[in-house]
C-alpha cells in the first residue's frame, strides 16, 4: 500500500505540481527560478519582460520556494476514522493525504515530524529529512493501536504538543474528521507561527441518515450503542444539525487563518488535493504573492 501511495504521489501529484519546490501550500520564495509561459491566475508582477520582448509571448519568472523547512503532520488515527459507508475508510483517505504531504516534503529534503493521536494515546516522530522518515510515519498511520472504546481523540493535546516541539516557523497539516472538542484554540495558536492546512475527512452518511426505521448506532470512540427510530422528522433534524456542525468547523478553521480542505470517501482524494493547490495558486496570485503569515 505504501509503495502504491508513493507512486501515486510521484506520478500524479508530483507530475501536476511541476516546479522544483512547490507543495500543497505553495508560496513565493526568495530564489529566482526559470521562466515559463503565463497562465491565468499568475501574479502579473512576476512577468519576465526581457523574455516576453524576445519571444513576443507573455512569460513569467518562477521563484523557488525556500528550502530547509520544518513540517509537521497531526493525524487522527482513532477508531472513528475506521468508518465508511461508500468507498474507502476515512482512515485510508487520511493515509493518502499524509502520504501526499510527506513525499512532497521529502523530495525537497525538508524535515518532517508527526504526532499521531489514537484516542487519548499519542505517538510523536521528531522531525527528520528523507523518505525513510515518511515511510515510517505512514506505516504507523496505517497500523495504529486499537483505540476502540478508549475515548475520543485528544486532537487538542496533539496540536499543543506540535506547538511546543516546533523549533521554527514552518507548516503543519492536520488530518482529522474534527468531530472532537476543544481543538479550536490550539489550532489558532499554532496558525499564528505556521502555515496550517486542515484536512477534514468526511463520509456522506455523517451528513444524512435515511429514514429506515429502527437502527442501532454505535460510537466506536466510547463503545456506546443506542437504538434510534429514524423517522422523516428525525432525518430532517439530523441533517440540519450535521450541516450546522460542519459549517461551524469550516468557519472555525478559516477564522484561525488556516487553509481548509475537505476529502470525502465518495470522491477522488487525488483530484481533491489538486483542486486545492489550484485554488491556492489563484489566491496567492490574486493577493500579490506570499502567504498571509
Amino acid at each position: 500500500m505504501l509503495r502504491t501511495l508513493e507512486l501515486t504521489v510521484t506520478r500524479k501529484l508530483d507530475g501536476y505540481l511541476h516546479g522544483q519546490y512547490q507543495g500543497l501550500t505553495p508560496g513565493h520564495g526568495s530564489e529566482i527560478g526559470e521562466s515559463r509561459m503565463y497562465q491565468i491566475g499568475d501574479d502579473v508582477r512576476r512577468i519576465d519582460w526581457n523574455v516576453t520582448a524576445r519571444t513576443r509571448e507573455l512569460y513569467v519568472r518562477d521563484q523557488i520556494a525556500d528550502r530547509d523547512l520544518e513540517g509537521w503532520l497531526v493525524v487522527d488515527v482513532s477508531a472513528p476514522m475506521r468508518f465508511t459507508t461508500v468507498g474507502p475508510q476515512k482512515a485510508s483517505l487520511a493515509l493518502g493525504a499524509a502520504a501526499a504531504v510527506g513525499f512532497l516534503t521529502a523530495r525537497n529534503q525538508n524535515r518532517l515530524g508527526a504526532v499521531l493521536v489514537a484516542g487519548p494515546q499519542m505517538r510523536t516522530f521528531p522531525p527528520r529529512p528523507g523518505r525513510p522518515q515518511v515511510r515510517g510515519i505512514l506505516h504507523a498511520v496505517g497500523m495504529p493501536p486499537d483505540s476502540h472504546g478508549r475515548g475520543r481523540a485528544d486532537l487538542a493535546g496533539a496540536l499543543e504538543r506540535v506547538g511546543s516541539l516546533a523549533r521554527r516557523r514552518g507548516f503543519v497539516t492536520v488530518i482529522s474528521d474534527f468531530l472532537t472538542k476543544d481543538w479550536q484554540r490550539p489550532l489558532g495558536t499554532l496558525a499564528l507561527r505556521n502555515d496550517v492546512l486542515a484536512v477534514e475527512i468526511l463520509d456522506p452518511r455523517e451528513l444524512d441518515i435515511p429514514a429506515v426505521g429502527y437502527v442501532a448506532l454505535a460510537d466506536p470512540a466510547t463503545g456506546d450503542v443506542r437504538e434510534v427510530h429514524m423517522t422523516p422528522d428525525l432525518q430532517r433534524r439530523y441533517r440540519a444539525a450535521a450541516q450546522a456542525q460542519r459549517d461551524a468547523t469550516r468557519d472555525t478553521i478559516r477564522s484561525a487563518g488556516a487553509d481548509h480542505l475537505v476529502l470525502r470517501t465518495d470522491a477522488d482524494w487525488v483530484a481533491g488535493l489538486i483542486q486545492h493547490v489550484r485554488r491556492r495558486k489563484v489566491q496567492i496570485a490574486g493577493v500579490g504573492g506570499g502567504l498571509k503569515r
